[in-house]
């Protein structure tokens, strides 16, 4: 690595720290003075509190990298306009390719790790955060982290419903199961258990009356004191969580798009929130190449002001532009890849006309 580059990054890695750590601050001020009145009258240990903020840390640095690249980027490249070092390099034949070529680097490397991040870490803080909030914070009961009552399940041709869930002993009561055909729906088979028990081999039923039709007709009744049955029903299935794709890895949302499909459901929504999973953590690249043009058009002029009064203000207008565009690839007006990709397109397309307009 060449003395400039390694100078251009070492800049740009303080710069960006520093952004980072200055909103990741901002947020957890602000959501804790939002909501310690509220907890603290719940009566709940400091110590729970302190989790619960620390747990939602990920989700600040995830939320906060790309403004946070998009600033650290402005301002990077306005203070070597201000020293007068931006223009020394340039004296120098060196081009502004070569000088953006460390950022763009750190950028695309930032992008992997808040990708990482949204992979390996905030599903599992954000269901410790939950449990931290709903039971530990303001002492409900764990029972209700499930959906308990009338469950419908659908899984292949097979439908169950259960009238009650027992989340602490994984047990499904007042069970039936229906096989139906896939063309007609109408049923093969209807299965009522008393009681349905999840075991390491699987789901086992007690007191099981298994009925057979034909043309809608039963032609056979048969009693089990216990019969075990393919099933793949987990309780992770019943856990009820607000933002349910965010407490899912990206293979886990990937299965339950195909799970919904199976079902014969439409999986739009959430066939969006997957591919936009990965687009979003590529907005840190796209902000530092719409970044770099707009601080080298600054010259001079690009100072703090500048830097922070842009990168929110363009921050603002990406975060609102690739919420409407999400919404309308959730409700399928758009495919959900383009809805997922359109705007970090957008804002690059963007960058590279204002890249175009600058003399090399």
């Amino acid at each position: 690595m060449r003395i400039l580059t390694r100078y251009v990054a070492k800049a740009y890695l303080r710069m960006l720290g520093l952004c980072l750590g200055s909103f990741v601050t901002i947020y957890l001020v602000v959501d804790f003075m939002e909501k310690i009145g509220r907890f603290t009258r719940t009566g709940a240990s400091w110590k729970y509190l302190a989790l619960f903020f620390i747990t939602k840390i990920p989700e600040m640095i995830n939320d906060s990298a790309p403004l946070a690249v998009l600033m650290a980027t402005l301002l990077t490249l306005g203070a070597f306009s201000l020293s007068s070092e931006l223009t020394a390099m340039r004296s120098c034949g060196v081009s502004l390719v070569r000088i953006s070529a460390p950022i763009l680097a750190i950028s695309v490397l930032m992008s992997l790790v808040v990708l990482m991040l949204g992979e390996f870490v905030i599903p599992k803080s954000y269901s410790q955060r939950l449990y931290i909030q709903e039971v530990l914070i303001q002492k409900k009961s764990p029972s209700m982290y499930f959906r308990q009552h009338n469950i419908w399940y659908r899984e292949g041709e097979t439908v169950l419903r259960a009238s009650l869930f027992e989340p602490s002993q994984n047990q499904l009561k007042g069970v039936t199961l229906w096989e139906i055909q896939p063309k007609t729906g109408l049923p093969l088979r209807r299965a009522d258990a008393s009681m349905g028990q999840l075991g390491e081999r699987g789901w086992s039923f007690t007191e099981v009356t298994v009925r057979d039709f034909r043309d809608g007709e039963v032609v056979q009744t048969r009693k089990y004191p216990a019969l075990a049955l393919p099933l793949k029903l987990k309780p992770a299935d019943l856990k009820v969580l607000g933002k349910y794709s965010d407490s899912m890895t990206l293979r886990q949302l990937n299965s339950y798009c195909k799970k919904i499909q199976a079902g014969g459901y439409d999986a739009t929504r959430y066939i969006t929130q997957f591919h936009s999973r990965i687009s979003l953590p590529f907005g840190c690249a796209v902000m530092a190449f719409l970044g770099i043009p707009f601080a080298l058009r600054g010259g001079r002029s690009s100072g703090i002001a500048f830097g922070v009064g842009l990168s929110i203000a363009v921050g603002f207008l990406y975060v609102i532009t690739n919420s409407v565009i999400i919404s309308v690839g959730q409700v399928g007006l758009l495919p959900p890849m383009v809805a997922a990709w359109a705007t970090n397109f957008i804002f690059l397309a963007a960058g590279g006309w204002l890249a175009l307009t600058i003399d090399n």
